[in-house]
């Protein structure tokens, strides 16, 4: 038993659910036990040297002694590789409306397999794709350049299995000494992975997570790979269980004396196929999101300040909560209510005693502009006479172990059962409930405890690995269901939100998930420790998961645990006014976070901030349709624009919103000031509108009251004015130079297409001009700065 195991006996002993726990994880010891099929002698294997080779539109097949390589250059330039039969279909990844997922797409037929001088080679306009004799794949520029060697992979196939029908597998590979690696879904460790092992299960950490905890809620195996030669994306399509190991490369002292970085890929089963797409970051996204989907377009409301706490309790206390934002004039868009306004936590039910009309409640919140969001879990509790255990029930909706029954864990409500999203059914049913929760006046759902949770005091706290999926028509157990289960939860919620309202856009964010999440909305970072590792931990997670296709996401703001001090509760409200997700929650036990509650400054503090997102709410729903459009996330990292720029690389500390603002957060306690690096450039500080020529180091102030925030000279970015209304913000150009800006302005929540502005600024006899693209007078007021007077 490890020591998170420990932990998780002593919190769970002596309750009633931690006994049915304890008894739920020993039968689920004893399921696998019985049901997994037991793994006989293995033969080690690799593929051997090659026999022939056959093109085919978009590239061709590789034949090899022991294996068989498929590699496809699709339109847009992402290339395919896939062994042993391995197809791009069926996948949950890809977008469309395939069963399990989506389709993918036609084949670049200008790419073609030719013989090369050691191998074979397919030429693309953006790769160029080198296979050798012995199974190792390069993917290299058009000039040349290696972006990434994968070497012979090597699989364990049980005696008696069909090759490749499940084996174990590893992939070997390596890129540039240069390279940083960036991705493989949440990790707090991050943005930039350093080298070490990185489990691929979607995992509930137990209690609050800080830095060193991996896995968390959301794994992916997709790396960004960041290097002086290029940038390009790996993602492995494999559901199942597995593991990266990455390594970094170290320059020598001329050239040939380098040793290169690279990674090492296990899987404990499930295909060997991957995707690579290459070019500078924004086209990497670009094409990751074409490939798996465009992120969902948020509600405008969605892009406001949202409260949360478990533990509001009734109406009473949540009316309370919106009368103190109201009475002190602080802006407020959303309030979440956690399991406890549930019955006795059911899903898909309220307590009628402490809310007794949440209908009326609803209403009178939106009257004051605030929505409600609701919880919704995936465990149904066993009880008779529970609409959603009956109903499930009767359509066979529950996830079922290798004898036929349902599979049973324990969750908040007791002893539960789970629907196996995997099964069109099942998702179509759940769709369905979600009626419920739009009956009682909630406007958006939050996708809880769906890696899936059962609660165990040792072992994993999930379903049975022998646990019996449909997988949409293909079936199968839970080892290669488990991380795709939150995404298919997403999914049926998503789709069944849109047949109950097709008018507006869903509001959905969920905390597990997986590649082609962010189809179906965002998420958020999860019970983060309350401290200054979690604050810092909170920025990792949202650059990372903007980096694999999930621009909306943000951290519980002050920690999900513990009461903050006023200091760091500040610092995280800062942080959090700039983040696409907005958002304070905490645990139940974890103490108050209105931001009355850490007394009169930090009351002025959070005020600044709230008033400042505000303003910037024009430029983050501009921001939100361009992710929409090309999959560019609200945050981005220093380097979005430089990957060349080395020292940007390695900079976790502050972050770009969008192209126009860079903002840097105070993650140390006490501190005032703000060492930033800068990237190409010049950049004006927003509050004295001093000018900084980048690249390079200042020193910046970073008061508690605010902290430092600067814009690129050329920015024109939308905000709100004094009275609400659109206002153009022009930070001046350099002189004999001119900038630009778009807005994107619209249907606040509907479906109707956005309208869609350009502008461009220069310098004319001294003074800074702003006109429409191509003419014009630009129809907003215009505010220059970055002038000196």
């Amino acid at each position: 038993m490890n020591a998170r195991d420990l932990l998780r006996s002593v919190r769970m002993a002596g309750s009633a659910n931690g006994r049915r726990a304890a008894r739920s994880a020993w039968r689920r010891q004893r399921a696998d036990a019985r049901d997994l099929p037991r793994r006989g002698p293995e033969r080690a294997r690799v593929p051997g040297a090659a026999v022939e080779a056959e093109p085919l539109p978009g590239g061709g097949v590789v034949r090899f002694t022991r294996s068989v390589l498929r590699v496809r250059v699709a339109v847009g330039g992402a290339v395919f590789c896939g062994w042993d039969g391995a197809a791009p279909e069926p996948s949950y990844a890809l977008a469309g409306e395939g069963p399990a997922g989506g389709a993918c797409p036609a084949a670049d037929t200008r790419a073609v397999l030719e013989p090369d001088k050691d191998g074979w080679r397919v030429v693309s306009e953006r790769v160029t794709v080198l296979i050798s004799r012995h199974g190792a794949v390069e993917i290299r520029t058009p000039g040349g350049l290696l972006l990434r060697r994968e070497l012979p992979p090597r699989w364990w196939d049980a005696t008696g299995q069909q090759e490749g029908g499940g084996a174990r597998w590893v992939q070997r590979s390596e890129t540039p000494a240069d390279a940083r690696v960036y991705g493989l879904g949440g990790r707090a460790a991050g943005p930039r992975l350093p080298a070490g092992g990185y489990r691929l299960w979607n995992t509930d950490p137990g209690g609050s997570f800080a830095p060193g905890d991996d896995p968390l809620y959301i794994t992916m195996p997709l790396q960004l790979v960041v290097a002086d030669a290029g940038c390009h994306l790996i993602f492995h399509d494999n559901t199942w269980d597995g593991r990266v190991t990455l390594r970094d490369g170290e320059e020598g002292a001329g050239s040939g004396h380098d040793r290169p970085g690279g990674c090492e890929v296990r899987m404990d089963g499930g295909p060997l196929r991957y995707w690579v797409i290459a070019g500078t970051p924004a086209r990497v996204l670009a094409g990751w999101t074409a490939l798996t989907g465009r992120p969902a377009l948020p509600p405008r409301w969605a892009l406001g300040h949202h409260h949360s706490r478990w533990g509001f309790g009734s109406e009473q206390e949540v009316r309370r909560v919106a009368a103190g934002y109201r009475e002190r004039g602080l802006p407020l868009s959303v309030l979440h209510l956690d399991i406890d306004h549930f019955d006795g936590h059911r899903v898909f039910t309220v307590d009628r005693r402490n809310f007794p009309d949440l209908p009326g409640l609803a209403a009178e919140l939106a009257g004051q502009g605030v929505r409600l969001v609701s919880i919704v879990d995936p465990a149904v509790k066993v009880e008779r006479g529970l609409a959603a255990y009956d109903e499930g029930s009767a359509a066979d909706a529950f996830v079922r172990d290798a004898r036929g029954e349902p599979v049973r864990g324990v969750v908040w409500p007791g002893e539960a059962v789970f629907p196996d999203f995997t099964d069109p059914r099942t998702r179509a049913w759940w769709g369905g409930l979600y009626a419920e929760r739009l009956a009682q006046g909630f406007a958006g759902v939050w996708h809880d405890m769906n890696e899936p949770v059962s609660f165990a005091p040792f072992g994993d706290p999930t379903l049975p690995r022998s646990a019996r999926h449909v997988l949409d028509g293909r079936g199968g157990d839970h080892r290669e269901a488990h991380n795709v289960y939150g995404l298919t939860m997403a999914r049926a919620g998503y789709e069944g939100l849109r047949r109950l309202r097709p008018e507006q856009r869903p509001f959905l964010f969920s905390r597990s998930g997986w590649a082609g999440m962010q189809r179906y909305g965002g998420s958020w970072s999860g019970d983060v420790a309350t401290g200054w590792e979690g604050l810092r931990a909170s920025l990792a997670l949202v650059l990372g998961l903007g980096l694999c296709g999930v621009p909306y996401s943000g951290p519980d703001v002050g920690g999900f645990t513990g009461t903050p001090s006023p200091e760091l509760y500040v610092r995280w409200f800062q942080l959090g006014a700039y983040l696409p997700f907005f958002r304070t929650h905490s645990a139940i036990d974890g103490g108050r976070r209105e931001p009355w509650e850490f007394g009169a400054a930090a009351l002025e503090h959070a005020r600044a901030a709230l008033v400042e997102r505000v303003r910037l709410l024009p430029y983050l729903e501009t921001l939100s349709h361009i992710a929409r459009g090309t999959g560019a996330p609200y945050v981005r990292p220093l380097w979005w624009k430089s990957p060349g720029d080395r020292a940007l690389r390695e900079c976790a500390d502050a972050f770009l919103l969008g192209d126009a603002l860079l903002v840097a957060p105070v993650l140390e306690p006490g501190s005032v000031t703000r060492a930033v690096r800068l990237p190409r450039g010049r950049w004006y500080d927003t509050l004295t509108e001093t000018e900084y020529r980048g690249r390079g180091q200042v020193l910046l102030d970073a008061p508690l009251d605010r902290i430092p925030v600067l814009a690129k000279a050329g920015s024109i970015l939308p905000v709100a004015g004094a009275d609400g209304a659109i206002e153009l913000e022009v930070w001046a150009p350099r002189q004999g130079r001119t900038g630009s800006g778009v807005v994107f302005a619209g249907d606040p929540e509907g479906w109707g297409a956005p309208r869609v502005e350009r502008f461009v600024s220069r310098w004319v006899d001294g003074k800074v001009v702003v006109e429409r693209d191509g003419g014009g007078e630009p129809g907003y007021r215009v505010r220059v700065r970055g002038v000196a007077p």
